[in-house]
C-alpha cells in the first residue's frame, strides 16, 4: 500500500491538471450535447446525428481517413527500409526532412498544396484544386513521417538473421519480406497505421484550407458549427460521436498490438548501400520526395514571387497588418505570441510528462500496483483519443465561471497546447526510463542515494537525449497547434497558424503574399528545431 500511496502521490499534479483541463471540458462538452433547456434529452444527439449533412460529413471524413492512411503507408513503409536499412550520403538529411511535414502547422500544409494545385499554380491544370484528392494527398504529406519514423525504428531492430537464413535456402528477396520481414513488422505497421488514421480522421487545418465549402470533416464541421453558426448542441453531438469512435480504435489498435508481437532481438547488422533488388524502396521514396517537396518548394516560389516579378515585397510586409486591415496586429508580432506561447507550452508539457513518465515505467512488485500503473498510463494517454477543436471547444464552454473562470488567462492557450503534446511527449521519454536497469537504481540507494540523488545519477545520463528531443517535438507542435488555439486565442494576440489563416480569407494580393511569406517563416522555424532532434537520433521517438 505504501509503495501504491507513493505512485499516487506522484501522479497527483498530472491527475489534478488532467481532471480541472480535459476531463472537466470533455464532460462539460458531452453535457451539452444531451441537456436540453436544462433537462436531460439523448434524443437530440439523435436528431443530430441523422441530419442529412451529418451523415455526408462522417462518411467523407471516415473514407478520407482511410485513403490518407492507405496512401501514406503505402509509400512509407517501402521509404522506411531504404532510409533506416541502407546508407547512403545524405540519408540522416533526407531522414530530417521528411519528418518536417509530421510537425508542419495543418494551415501551412493546406497553403502549400492550395498554391501548388490552384489555378496560378504549376499542377493547376490537372484541376484539383478545392477537389477530395487535394485533401488526401495534403492528409499523407502530412502523416507519411510517422510510418517512415515508427516502421523504420522497428526494422532497424529486426534481427537479420532470420532473413539470411531464408534467403540461404533459396528464398527470393520477396518471398524473405512476405514471410519473415512482414509478420515481424506487423506490430509496427498496426500501430503506425492507426495513429496516421486516428490523425487524419481529426485533421483540421487541412480540410478547413482545401475543402472550402464542399468538403467537411467532423473536425471542420465541429468548428463551423460553433464559430459560424453558434450551434452548440450539434457541435457538441458530433464530438461525441468522434470522442467514442477515436477511443475504440484506440481500445483496437492496443488489441491488434498486443497480438502476435514478437520480441526481436536488436539487430546487429549494419546498414549497406542499395542494390538493384532495392527499386521498390527507391522509388517509393522518389514518390515521397515529391509528394513532400513540391508543395513547400511551390510554397517558396510564391512568396518570392510579387506581380510579375521577384523580391522579398511579402516578407517586409509582415511588419504591417495587411491591405485593408486584414489583421489587428503585425504578422511579426504572432510570431512574437506563438514563440513565447511555444516556450510555455513546453516545459508544462515537459514537466507533466516526466512525471507520468516515472510513473509509468517503474518496476510494479504486485499485481495490484501494476493495475494503478495501467490506468494511469490510459489516463494519460486520453488527449490522444480527443481532437484539438473538441478540447478547445470544451474549454470554451466550461472554464468561464469562478472559480475556474481562465478566459483572461494567458496561460490559457499553453495549457491547450501541452495537453495536445503530452501523449507525444509520455512516449518519447516512457521507453527511454524503461529501459533503464532497476537494480542500478537499487545499487544508488543501498549506497545512501536518496529518491532524487538517484534520478539524477542513473535516470538522467540516459534520459537527457530524449528529453532534448521531447522539448523540440512539443515546441514544434506547440507551434502548429491550430485546432484548440482557434477557439481560445484572442484577436489581439493571435498565433501564426490563425494569422495565416486569416489572411488566406481575406482578398487580395498583399494579403495571400503575406500568408505565403508567413508560411515559409513558420515551416522554416519547425523545420530547423526538427533538424536538432534529428541529430539527437532517440530511437524510442519511433515507438510514437
Amino acid at each position: 500500500m505504501k509503495r501504491i500511496a507513493t505512485l499516487v502521490g506522484l501522479a497527483a499534479v498530472p491527475l489534478a491538471v488532467l481532471g480541472v483541463f480535459f476531463l472537466l471540458p470533455v464532460s462539460g462538452m458531452i453535457g451539452e450535447g444531451f441537456v436540453v433547456d436544462g433537462s436531460f434529452d439523448p434524443g437530440a444527439v439523435a436528431d443530430v446525428l441523422t441530419r442529412p449533412r451529418t451523415v455526408r460529413v462522417v462518411w467523407f471524413t471516415v473514407w478520407s481517413a482511410v485513403a490518407g492512411t492507405a496512401v501514406a503507408v503505402l509509400l512509407g513503409v517501402p521509404a522506411a527500409h531504404l532510409l533506416h536499412r541502407r546508407a547512403f550520403p545524405g540519408r540522416r538529411a533526407l531522414r530530417a526532412a521528411l519528418l518536417v511535414p509530421f510537425v508542419l502547422p495543418t494551415v501551412v500544409v493546406g497553403v502549400a498544396f492550395r498554391e501548388l494545385i490552384g489555378e496560378a499554380g504549376p499542377l493547376g491544370f490537372l484541376g484539383f484544386d478545392g477537389s477530395a484528392v487535394a485533401i488526401v494527398a495534403g492528409l499523407a504529406f502530412f502523416n507519411v513521417a510517422v510510418v517512415i519514423r515508427a516502421v523504420g525504428a522497428a526494422w532497424e531492430s529486426l534481427d537479420a538473421r532470420p532473413a539470411e537464413a531464408a534467403a540461404a535456402l533459396g528464398a527470393s528477396p520477396a518471398q524473405v519480406f512476405r514471410t519473415v520481414t512482414l509478420p515481424a513488422l506487423r506490430p509496427a505497421i498496426v500501430s503506425a497505421a492507426s495513429v496516421v488514421f486516428l490523425f487524419c480522421a481529426t485533421a483540421f487545418g487541412v480540410v478547413l484550407t482545401l475543402g472550402g465549402l464542399r468538403y467537411s470533416s467532423v473536425e471542420t464541421e465541429i468548428y463551423l458549427l460553433t464559430t459560424n453558426l453558434l450551434d452548440l448542441q450539434a457541435a457538441a453531438a458530433l464530438s461525441i460521436v468522434q470522442l467514442l469512435a477515436i477511443t475504440a480504435l484506440l481500445l483496437v489498435t492496443n488489441r491488434l498490438r498486443a497480438v502476435a508481437d514478437p520480441t526481436l532481438a536488436r539487430s546487429t547488422a549494419r546498414p549497406h548501400r542499395p542494390t538493384r533488388g532495392d527499386w521498390p524502396s527507391l522509388l517509393s521514396t522518389g514518390l515521397v520526395v515529391v509528394l513532400v517537396g513540391l508543395p513547400v518548394a511551390a510554397l517558396v516560389v510564391g512568396s518570392l514571387q510579387v506581380g510579375d516579378g521577384w523580391g522579398l515585397d511579402n516578407y517586409r510586409a509582415l511588419t504591417t497588418e495587411g491591405s485593408r486591415q486584414a489583421l489587428l496586429v503585425p504578422v511579426t508580432h504572432a510570431l512574437v505570441t506563438s514563440l513565447r506561447t511555444a516556450v510555455d507550452a513546453t516545459w508544462m508539457s515537459l514537466t507533466l510528462g516526466l512525471l507520468v513518465a516515472v510513473v509509468v515505467t517503474r518496476r510494479s512488485h504486485s499485481r495490484a500496483e501494476r493495475r494503478v500503473r495501467g490506468l494511469l498510463d490510459g489516463l494519460f494517454m486520453l488527449p490522444l483519443g480527443v481532437s484539438a477543436v473538441t478540447l478547445g471547444f470544451g474549454f470554451l464552454i466550461t472554464l468561464d465561471e469562478p472559480p475556474l473562470d481562465f478566459r483572461d488567462s494567458v496561460l490559457l492557450v499553453p495549457i491547450a497546447q501541452a495537453l495536445v503534446a503530452l501523449p507525444l511527449v509520455v512516449r518519447t521519454l516512457a521507453p527511454a526510463l524503461g529501459g533503464v536497469d532497476d537494480r542500478q537504481r537499487q545499487a544508488a540507494a543501498s549506497l545512501g542515494a536518496g529518491p532524487l540523488r538517484t534520478f539524477v545519477s542513473v535516470d538522467l545520463p540516459v534520459l537527457w537525449k530524449p528529453l532534448l528531443a521531447a522539448a523540440g517535438f512539443a515546441f514544434a507542435v506547440s507551434l502548429g497547434e491550430f485546432g484548440a488555439t482557434s477557439f481560445l486565442a484572442r484577436d489581439e494576440n493571435p498565433t501564426m497558424p490563425i494569422v495565416i489563416f486569416h489572411l488566406i480569407g481575406h482578398p487580395g494580393a498583399m494579403n495571400y503574399g503575406m500568408a505565403l511569406a508567413a508560411s515559409v517563416v513558420l515551416a522554416a522555424t519547425t523545420a530547423v528545431v526538427m533538424l536538432v532532434v534529428e541529430r539527437l537520433r532517440v530511437p524510442s521517438l519511433g515507438a510514437f
